[in-house]
Formats: structure tokens, sequence, C-alpha cells
């Protein structure tokens, strides 16, 4: 088995103590490698401190001609190193093409991890990646929930395996420096350049302001995650007290915090079946609390009772009536 000799120690105790704080069972994990040089820098951090506990997935979504050969080089690099690797095909429907490559990868990964037995599986996000996210979605006006970023640990409804993300400590330029020195091969995505795309603005503005730290900017968005966390536990506990259910009717106990009752308001919508951004889930908020009623993304939204006291009105979530046409 060859392994790499040319990592600084110093980052291979890093990237340990993050598999040893978020795989603190030490079972069998995945990687996701793309061929980039920080899911390389990835795969060669593991050789080095798990070597023989984990295995490989990269993921063919076959939007550009390169995908095939990336899959291979990435192939070829865990072969070299007597890692088992599996290429995932997928494809990717019309649409927001990003979102649902995305999705597509995260249910291809989970599939492979459950048939394999792994106890999670890891991707490649580092404090670049967090920085450039906290500052979109500052910019975008999000919310708690969305500046807590990129999570370091996160099992996903909808999936069986959970997803870490064990290099959110570490630069981009470090990952980078380890894949050069370390000279395996690898590859660019030219949409990393593409300034349609709102992150690829946001990267070149952060590369080319030096005062702004993104190790920093990504302890705040764990900060971030943590309060999140919190946000979410009183959440669940307003749910059970304040919201009830009988059949297509949702009634709910109007809360004293307008971030609750937001939390509250955007749960109930995704109950009956819904999306609604979030600023459509604010204006409806901003009506409810004024004791008027509205509708969003097809539910209906009407109030009963007035503030007052100890008196609180209530909420009632309906689906919206059908239109009449004709």
């Amino acid at each position: 088995m060859v392994a790499s000799t040319a990592i600084d120690p110093e980052l291979v105790a890093r990237f340990k103590a993050a598999l040893d704080r978020l795989n603190p069972d030490g079972g069998k994990i995945g990687l996701a490698v793309s061929g980039g040089p920080d899911s390389m820098a990835m795969l060669l951090l593991a050789q080095e401190a798990i070597p023989g506990q984990f295995e490989v997935a990269t993921v063919d979504h076959g939007l550009r001609s390169e995908a095939t050969d990336e899959c291979a080089l990435v192939v070829a690099a865990c072969k070299e190193r007597g890692v088992p690797c599996e290429v995932l095909t997928v494809q990717v429907g019309e649409g927001n093409v990003q979102a649902n490559a995305r999705g597509k990868r995260y249910r291809a990964l989970d599939d492979w991890a459950v048939d394999r037995s792994l106890s999670v599986y890891a991707t490649a996000h580092h404090a670049d990646d967090q920085a450039e996210t906290l500052l979109m979605r500052l910019n975008r006006g999000s919310g708690v929930s969305g500046l807590a970023g990129v999570r370091e640990w996160v099992h996903f409804f909808t999936m069986d395996v959970p997803v870490m993300r064990p290099l959110l400590t570490f630069r981009k330029a470090e990952l980078a420096q380890i894949a050069s020195v370390s000279g395996v091969p690898f590859c660019s995505d030219p949409s990393n350049e593409d300034e349609s795309f709102d992150r690829v603005r946001i990267r070149h503005a952060l590369r080319d302001a030096d005062w702004l730290d993104p190790i920093a900017l990504a302890r705040s968005a764990s900060r971030l995650a943590e309060a999140e966390e919190t946000l979410e536990a009183v959440t669940n506990d307003a749910m059970a007290k304040l919201v009830t259910r009988e059949g297509e009717i949702v009634r709910c106990t109007a809360p004293m915090d307008r971030e609750i009752g937001f939390r509250l308001v955007g749960r109930i919508i995704k109950g009956f079946g819904k999306e609604a951004r979030g600023q459509q889930i604010a204006d409806l908020l901003d009506r409810l609390e004024n004791c008027r009623g509205g509708n969003v993304a097809g539910v209906m939204a009407t109030v009963e009772g007035r503030w007052g006291g100890s008196n609180r009105p209530t909420w009632i979530f309906s689906p919206e009536p059908p239109r009449r046409t004709g």
C-alpha cells in the first residue's frame, strides 16, 4: 500500500482530531472525492490519519465532458493507495442544475454509504467555503438558520447516513498545498471561476479582501450553528405546546417571540407539503402578528382573537381553496 509522506504532521493531526470528534465510535467512513484539490487532499489526509479505515466514492453527474476522466483520476489515485473506490453515476434533471445536482449527489452518496455499511461519510467543505456561504447569505438577508452555513455534522431528514465536514478548520490554500506537494494529479472545475454564480463573485471579493479572516468567519458560522440548534430545540417545544392539527386545519397559539413564530409558520407551511421563501414567511408573520390573515404558497392563514393581557390570538392555517374559473 502506497502512502503519502509529504504532508505536514500538524495537518494530519488536525484532521485526525476532527475525525475523532465527528466519528467518536471510529467506524469505517466514506469520503466523497470529486477529483479537485480539496477532496484529493482529504483523501491524502485520510490515508495518513486512518489507513484502511475508509472508502471513497466519486460522483459522475454527466454535466461536463470531462466528468468521466475526473472520476477515472480519483479511481487511479485510490487504486495506487489500495483504497476501495466506487464511481456513482447520476442523472440531473432540468431546472436549477446546481441544486438538482447537489440533491442527486447526496442521495447517491447516501445509498452508497448504506450499501457499504459506513457509519458516516465526509465531504471536503473547508473554511473558505464556509466564509463564502456566510457572506453570500448575509448579502441575501438570511436569518440564523441560513447564516449557520455548512454544518460540521448533519443528518439529513430524508437520508440514512449522516454527513461530516472534517475540513472546516482548513484553508483552501492549505489543501491545495497538500495536493501539490504530494504530487497527486487533480482537476479544476471551470465553473469555479464563472462569475455568473453568486458564490464565485463572493469568492473573488473575499480573495481580494485580505483583511477578512475566513477562519474567523467560519468560527462565527459555527457559533451561529450552535444558536440554531438551541432555537430548533425551543421550536420543537413550541410545536408540541402551541400547535394542534385536526384534519386539514392547523391551529397555532401565537408565540411571544417573533423568531419562534417565524419558525412555526415555516414548519406549518411545510406540513402542508408547500415551500415558501423566507421573506414570504416573514411577510405573512407581519400580518398575523397584527391580527390580519393572508396566504402563502397555497396555504391560507386567518386569525381568531386578539392580543391583550394574558390573551393571545390563534392563527388558523388551511389549504387555500381552489380559485373559481369561468
